[in-house]
């Protein structure tokens, strides 16, 4: 400790939201150089190398082959499969003193195609997978939590390529268990749900979520074994109801009533029902948005949904990616004087030619009371199907705890995750952009089929401390700690020092890494120390040496024992399992 390069904090950093960051900054694992972007210490630069060993070990298992590529990239080949604008502000983009667009890579399907492509020209090289692990950047707009979300971050990201889609399959599923195998060792509660893949494209998309009340991901489960991100869910249709029944449709003045809060008390103060009140759900909420698509062209979007429901930004966000989510702004409403801003209904939205999207729960046959395009107005008995045409559904709400699973397997409930692995069937998707193609058996060319998986390497690193830490520091497992054990020297007098330098050579003799704290500080000092660092046995050589014993500490569960200095080295071994 007295040569390592550390330097522990005793107050937590002011931009600290998640234990992980407080902790990883204050045990001097990491160090803050601007807003998502960290040095990595010795410490942390140890934990790291740890977490990389174990990606490695399972990826070399199912064969794949590590590659590296940089981290500067030419921008023709992201131009070729739309990505250098379909990323949008996300993109580092940097033109070199030739006049030549660069980037930095945020993910680099791209290369390895080009790459497979350069390599290989018939399917007898297939199937082939590379990987590597390397630093990626993309220009996160709101970085935060340390290293959980930062701008520049090490990943992990393989490539299968199959000649068809049965190899993709396996391989696929290969990746699949590799990666159960690395999280198991890693030792975190997580759980595997289907996803959206987002501007990776492809067809299957699932993620591998850290479950923790601290993720920025909100999933859902069924008890039926259903789990996805909340952006993949799809609710089915209601059922169509019989709308034969229902009166026409019929105008009331509404004055003072643009929230759904203030229509429903109109509504059961001035047109009351007969079987029951009126509540939120009756009506028949419409939002509109602008989109602004990659090349600048902007649209405006209408959601219809229930009035007890609201839409949910991100399922929005990524139901319309590329496109970006914009505010419809006053001035926007000028330009559509069809629509009366409180009062916004079917017929006006038809009219001033927006595209409108309802909710699952909007079917032929349901009844509502939504706008009349009027200020102070709104319609009653308004029958989808009847009085207004659906041109389409978009399932964009907030999902609520109860909600019943798209597979039919029970009522919903939502948690929240950090997103550790995402694994992606791409298909053909870059290999045509690309123009990788291979002969095949019979001597044709066929386009390469590609998949697609990535594994949030440094991202590891901060969700095992945030699921092991506690109001002490860090408490790091065995298989990812800098050190196995740390040898405390407590108290003055050579005989203390010379017996904690012997076990700690004693120990490193015997294939265990250990830390020295040789320094001269006081007890208390070593200890807030010990425990902050994480280490997962510590040694102390202190008082009671002079009865021949050292105490050993586990710092998981805080026991602690006496045993002989002399049989110190077997104990700790026993314990260390070597």
């Amino acid at each position: 400790m007295s040569h390592l390069f550390v330097r522990t904090l005793r107050e937590d950093p002011a931009d600290a939201e998640v234990p992980s960051h407080r902790w990883l900054v204050r045990a001097g694992y990491i160090r803050r150089v601007a807003p998502g972007i960290y040095s990595w210490l010795p410490l942390g630069l140890r934990v790291l190398h740890r977490v990389e060993e174990i990606v490695r070990e399972e990826m070399n298992a199912i064969g794949a082959q590590e590659v590296l590529f940089p981290a500067l990239l030419p921008a023709e080949p992201y131009k070729a499969t739309n990505r250098w604008t379909e990323y949008g502000d996300t993109l580092f983009r940097l033109v070199d003193r030739k006049g030549s667009d660069m980037l930095l890579g945020p993910t680099h399907e791209e290369m390895f195609t080009l790459m497979a492509k350069d390599q290989c020209s018939s399917y007898k090289e297939l199937p082939l997978t590379l990987y590597q692990i390397q630093i990626k950047y993309r220009d996160e707009a709101r970085p935060r939590a340390g290293i959980l979300r930062g701008r520049e971050f090490v990943m992990k990201d393989s490539y299968s390529f199959d000649i068809d889609k049965a190899g993709l399959d396996a391989s696929y599923q290969a990746h699949r268990a590799a990666y159960i195998r690395v999280f198991d060792r890693l030792g975190f509660d997580y759980v595997i749900v289907q996803a959206n893949s987002g501007a990776m494209g492809g067809s299957a998309s699932e993620e591998f979520l850290a479950v923790s009340p601290n993720g920025e991901d909100t999933f859902v489960r069924s008890p039926g074994g259903y789990a996805a991100n909340v952006e993949a869910v799809q609710r089915p249709l209601a059922a169509e109801v019989d709308a034969s029944d229902v009166p026409a449709a019929q105008k009331h003045a509404t004055p003072d009533s643009p929230t759904i809060d203030t229509l429903v008390a109109q509504a059961n103060a001035l047109f009351p029902r007969a079987d029951r009140q009126w509540v939120a759900h009756d009506t028949l909420k419409n939002v509109i948005f602008n989109l602004r698509q990659p090349d600048g062209t902007v649209e405006p979007l209408a959601i219809g949904l229930p009035g007890d429901r609201e839409v949910d930004d991100t399922r929005l966000a990524a139901a319309v990616s590329p496109a970006e989510v914009e505010a419809f702004s006053e001035e926007d409403f000028e330009k559509f004087p069809q629509l009366a801003k409180g009062y916004i209904g079917p017929a006006g939205l038809k009219a001033a030619g927006v595209r409108y999207l309802l909710d699952p729960e909007v079917v032929p046959g349901t009844a509502w009371l939504t706008g009349a395009d009027t200020a102070g107005y709104h319609v009653i008995n308004l029958v989808a199907g009847r009085d207004f045409q659906i041109d389409g559904h978009l399932d964009v709400a907030v999902l609520r705890d109860g909600d019943q699973a798209p597979d039919g397997s029970g009522p919903l409930s939502l948690a929240r995750g950090i997103e550790m692995g995402h694994i992606f069937e791409l298909g053909t998707k870059y290999a045509e952009a690309l123009g990788l193609k291979v002969l095949d058996a019979d001597g044709k060319l066929q386009t390469v089929t590609m998949g697609s998986y990535g594994i949030g390497v440094s991202r590891a690193v901060a969700v095992v401390a945030e699921a092991t830490c506690d109001d002490k520091g860090l408490c790091w497992p065995r298989s990812l700690a800098p050190f196995d054990v740390m040898v405390v020297a407590t108290g003055k007098g050579d005989e203390i020092a010379e017996a904690a330098e012997k076990l700690a050579a004693d120990l490193d003799a015997s294939g265990v890494s250990v830390l020295l704290d040789d320094r001269k500080a006081s007890p208390g000092v070593k200890f807030k120390d010990s425990e902050i660092l994480g280490t997962p046995t510590c040694v102390v050589v202190g008082r009671a040496l002079a009865q021949g014993n050292v105490e050993i500490r586990d710092r998981r569960s805080g026991r602690a024992r006496l045993v002989p200095l002399a049989d110190a080295l077997p104990e700790v071994l026993t314990e260390i399992e070597i």
